[in-house]
């Protein structure tokens, strides 16, 4: 009989940025690498003589977690890679939403009924993920294999071996970041064993790291972003900003001239939650220098300073920092909650935003 070990990625900025990743790249989160940590712990005492992970890089660097204390090489393929979702790829699920909200139904209950512009059809991705369980399990008849893929596409999968319709996706548990699925496979036949365990973010091990942050979970679709159009916005943006001020002590060196010149020179964004103002962020994105980060009172401590952030962090590494700085001072503990830490001048806060090549595909 052979064991076959299913295991979702960890947390990745997509997840916390509430970003469609698709097959685009994204790295692991702070409380990603935790459960990398827990992941190593869980696969401890038990046997694995393969480890088989997409090539994108989040399920590689959760795959890590298996194979490396193991001594076992990483086979990565990219028949087991997420779905791309085409147009959507790296947009945020709050623009996705705004401009398609049926087809953004359709994706979450109907994916029978899903069709976007360069896409993959869920029926394709199944049939993929599928053929390669299959050809992976034949290959390693008797063994035990772990294999690291994404949500949406072990979700196809195990909906697929346990007969439930595409149409049905819907009723099925949606798993948490690195939840485990046991598939056991014995004369051409497959059946799932257990689905979507995440016992192992539940030990004490695992819960002693975890901050008590509110973040959007993976079934709120989040922030939309819009530059700041001064023409219109200049004044709405400076009585923010002054009651900002304000709220920090700060009100006495509040500098509107230098404000709304900043505001001119560099990247600002407005995040909307549906039609509703949520906050701003700004930004220097070839410098690596997050200027500002900003949420109106009410709409704080829901998860949305983590997707202003998220913003700086994609806009950066695309303008080729691999540092993301911010300025010390009334914010810094916001800053240290997402992964910020002191440089070592001690001038700025700073946090790497950069790809290991390790777990890069080539």
């Amino acid at each position: 009989m052979t064991k076959i070990y299913l295991v979702r990625h960890a947390e990745a900025e997509g997840n916390l940025y509430r970003i469609a990743q698709g097959q685009d790249n994204s790295n692991l989160t702070d409380r990603g690498w935790r459960q990398v940590a827990a992941v190593e712990r869980r696969f401890a005492d038990i046997h694995v003589d393969a480890v088989y992970a997409s090539d994108l890089y989040r399920t590689c660097a959760t795959a890590s977690a298996i194979y490396k204390p193991k001594g076992l090489p990483l086979h990565r393929r990219k028949d087991l890679r997420e779905i791309c979702v085409g147009a959507w790829e790296q947009r945020t699920w709050g623009d996705i939403a705004r401009e398609d909200e049926e087809q953004m139904l359709n994706f979450s209950v109907h994916p029978d009924r899903w069709f976007v512009e360069g896409a993959e059809s869920p029926q394709a991705v199944t049939e993929r993920v599928l053929a390669a369980a299959r050809e992976i399990a034949a290959a390693n008849e008797g063994k035990t294999v772990a294999l690291v893929s994404h949500g949406y596409a072990i979700r196809l999968l195990l909906a697929a071996l346990q007969g439930i319709a595409l149409a049905d996706l819907a009723k099925t548990p949606v798993a948490d970041n690195t939840a485990v699925s046991l598939i056991e496979c014995e004369n051409g036949e497959m059946r799932v064993v257990f689905r979507d365990d995440s016992s192992h973010l539940k030990t004490p091990e695992y819960l002693a790291g975890e901050k008590v942050l509110l973040r959007a979970s993976a079934l709120e679709v989040g922030l939309y972003f819009r530059p700041l159009w001064l023409e219109e916005q200049a004044e709405d943006f400076v009585t923010f900003m002054e009651e900002i001020w304000r709220e920090t002590g700060r009100a006495t060196v509040f500098d509107r001239e230098r404000l709304l010149a900043d505001a001119e020179s560099r990247v600002t964004l407005v995040g909307f939650l549906q039609d509703e103002f949520v906050g701003i962020v700004q930004m220097l994105p070839e410098e690596g220098w997050l200027s500002l980060v900003c949420v109106k009172e009410e709409a704080r401590k829901k998860g949305f300073g983590a997707q202003l952030i998220g913003q700086a962090v994609l806009a950066s590494r695309h303008a080729g920092s691999g540092v993301l700085r911010a300025p010390r001072g009334s914010g810094e503990k916001f800053f240290a909650d997402y992964g910020f830490y002191p440089a070592e001048d001690g001038a700025v806060l700073e946090k790497s935003i950069a790809f290991d090549p390790e777990f890069l595909s080539e």
